[in-house]
């Protein structure tokens, strides 16, 4: 019983967390801090842009377009959770976060997180609906099926962030509050718990893994098949442009669901805090800068409307 009214004690007693994530190396804070703003600042306008440039052109209110701007809208939000308040700590030294700043930044963190790896299945199986079924296309891929989609992934990113925030809180905090991260990570924030966190790691592990397992098996799965029907195209002309769209749209992905399943879904992944913090640099503040990029550069459409928009001005 002592024990146990111990820890309670303790546990009220952590109202805040120092993150000490890239503290040891204090050159790299600077160029971390000049690196983090900037890609930011890139990350908004290129998601802006791409997310008006859709709005204002009726030829780009295809679901195609539709899934690309609520994509867009995702990654700013994303990005917004991390990269400011990690420049700030770099720039600053402003380590310290609040005990609810961290369990809320953890909660939307998550909640974009899923949200993503779920538009990026979506968005594959878009795209293999419209190479492999172009007659039915649109009858598939229907207005109400796509707004269904796009709720649905959130919904699913808003289950998994309400379990990976409740467990990972209801763990006690004691003794040094030092997060070896510069965010309120899953695994970083177990690390840093005096409780014993077996459990949570299997429930990490089980839901996390199964989500990234199966968006990433649809996305491959509808790649697969895309691939295959490229092959069999005729001329060679088309099968190179079918090629670069799915290459830059693979890179993106392999990249998002790399690095993820590394952080996330494997035995362990809370006993290397250093590799992991260098690791979600690439999906937390890289990836939602180069969607944008890898979506659009390679599209002759939203090329043509930028175009035509930088015209009119």
């Amino acid at each position: 019983k002592h024990h146990l009214k111990g820890n309670m004690e303790n546990h009220t007693k952590v109202t805040e967390f120092i993150l000490v994530g890239f503290k040891s190396q204090p050159g790299l804070e600077l160029i971390l801090s000049v690196l983090f703003s900037t890609m930011y600042v890139v990350t908004v306008v290129g998601n802006t842009c791409m997310i008006l440039i859709i709005r204002m052109d009726s030829k780009l209110h295809a679901p195609m377009y539709f899934f690309l701007e609520n994509l867009s809208i995702l990654d700013i939000c994303y990005s917004s959770v991390i990269t400011p308040k990690a420049a700030l700590t770099f720039s600053l030294d402003r380590r310290i976060i609040s005990y609810n700043g961290c369990a809320s930044q953890m909660f939307f963190f998550s909640l974009f997180g899923t949200t993503e790896a779920f538009f990026l299945a979506v968005m594959a199986y878009d795209r293999f609906t419209a190479i492999c079924n172009p007659l039915l296309y649109q009858i598939i891929m229907n207005k109400r099926l796509c707004v269904f989609m796009v709720v649905g992934s959130y919904l699913s990113g808003c289950i998994n962030c309400t379990i990976q925030t409740g467990f990972t809180f209801s763990l006690s905090f004691c003794g040094p509050k030092e997060i070896n991260h510069f965010f309120c990570d899953v695994p970083a924030v177990m690390h840093a718990s005096c409780s014993d966190t077996l459990v949570n790691e299997i429930v990490m592990l089980a839901v996390c893994g199964s989500i990234i397992v199966g968006t990433a098996l649809v996305v491959f799965i509808s790649y697969g098949y895309i691939i295959i029907i490229i092959v069999q195209m005729p001329s060679s002309e088309s099968r190179c442009k079918a090629f670069s769209t799915c290459s830059s749209h693979m890179l993106a992905v392999s990249l998002f669901f790399g690095t993820v399943f590394f952080m996330y879904a494997q035995p362990g992944a809370t006993s290397s805090p250093d590799n992991s913090n260098i690791i979600s640099i690439l999906y937390t503040i890289a990836i939602p800068m180069l969607n944008p990029f890898i979506y659009t550069l390679r599209n002759k459409e939203v090329k043509g409307s930028l175009k035509k928009q930088l015209k009119r001005k």
